[in-house]
């Protein structure tokens, strides 16, 4: 009930002091400053999600090159093994 009467009186002093010039000039500035605070935490989300995506293809990479070279190691120990059973059964 509180909440709801505080958020009423709100808008009921921001609507009279809106009708004022002076009042107005306030309210503008104010939205110009809520404006560019939005604003600039918008870039900063930005620049961290670019910055995460880069480090996310960095290790998707890295995860590949390794599953690559074990993939490799892993053929290259079968060889062996089918090479050196091919000698004991000779």
């Amino acid at each position: 009930m509180w909440f709801v009467l505080g958020l009423a009186g709100g808008f009921v002093a921001a609507h009279l002091v809106n009708k004022d010039p002076r009042g107005h000039e306030v309210l503008a500035d104010v939205d110009a400053r809520i404006t560019e605070f939005t604003d600039r935490i918008g870039e900063a989300y930005r620049a961290q999600e670019a910055k995460i995506d880069g480090i996310a293809a960095d290790v998707k990479d890295a995860a590949a090159g390794a599953l690559g070279a074990a993939k490799d190691a892993a053929s290259d120990a079968v060889d062996a093994a089918k090479a050196t059973a091919a000698t004991i059964t000779d």
